[in-house]
């Protein structure tokens, strides 16, 4: 199989004939119409993600997120950039073919990204039903320390930062994931989803300090039972691409091995 085919297949089975544009769902580097030798899957193709894909022999990475450095994920503004310039020859040397698979992942029926979350966290059956992006989890009623440690060892972290009483009850959790914590282009929207539906907690990507931060803060010296979790962009949506992995080699028919490499938090504690 060649690798447009299997993007054709993937763009289909998320959106039916339906082709966003724009979109930044294209192909970074490399030749479509190759043979398909081995698909990684990832959150985004760094330097560490393109070597380990290479040495297990894989041609193909399908990356969630941009592999140029900005949301357009167009390199005119770096032509000339050192950093830029070590990593295409990197891309060159290995031979990889990197498309990016964003837009219609998310637009696909229940998102993609927020499937694999819930299914890393052992969610699926504490949906609230009948609704779109944030989503409404009600699980077993905890304790925003005792979620935060799950989070943790569920999701390989080490630190977690939180909004809110520790020893607060937690029943209710809203999960906006990446970017969508922002607000999707509404500032407002996550403070909204928090008060309609009665949440005790937001679990988010990014954050604002002066938004959504500023305004769980206040209810909780108000005396409010609400908190955040910032688990990060990148862990708030690494579970979507590794649950990838377990769906697309059906699509493809089996034609060749796919495996998740795992791009892991940016950051290091000290």
């Amino acid at each position: 199989m060649k690798i447009q085919e299997v993007i054709d297949r993937v763009l289909t089975d998320s959106t039916g004939e339906t082709r966003i544009a724009p979109t930044c769902d294209q192909l970074m580097t490399g030749d479509p119409q190759q043979e398909v030798k081995g698909i990684a899957v990832t959150f985004m193709a760094t330097v560490e993600v393109i070597r380990e894909a290479a040495a297990k022999g894989v041609n193909f990475i399908i990356t969630h997120e941009p592999t140029w450095f900005t949301g357009r994920d167009v390199p005119d503004w770096c032509a000339e950039d050192s950093t830029y310039l070590a990593k295409r020859r990197l891309i060159d040397e290995t031979g990889m073919t990197i498309w990016r698979y964003h837009d219609h992942m998310h637009a696909a029926a229940g998102d993609r990204i927020y499937w694999g979350v819930a299914d890393k966290l052992g969610w699926n059956q504490y949906l609230v039903p009948g609704q779109k992006a944030p989503w409404l989890y009600e699980i077993p009623q905890t304790t925003l320390v005792d979620l935060a440690a799950d989070l943790k060892r569920k999701l390989d972290m080490t630190t977690l930062q939180t909004i809110g009483d520790p020893e607060m009850p937690v029943n209710k959790v809203l999960i906006l994931v990446g970017g969508g914590s922002l607000g999707l282009g509404v500032e407002e929207m996550p403070m909204q989803a928090m008060e309609q539906t009665h949440a005790d907690v937001m679990l988010c990507g990014d954050v604002t300090e002066w938004t959504t931060c500023a305004y769980i803060r206040d209810a909780m010296q108000l005396g409010q039972n609400k908190a955040m979790i910032k688990l990060g962009h990148e862990r708030s949506e690494e579970a979507g691409m590794e649950y990838m992995a377990t769906w697309l080699p059906d699509l493809i028919d089996h034609c060749c091995p796919v495996i998740f490499i795992d791009a892991k938090e940016p950051f290091v504690y000290l």
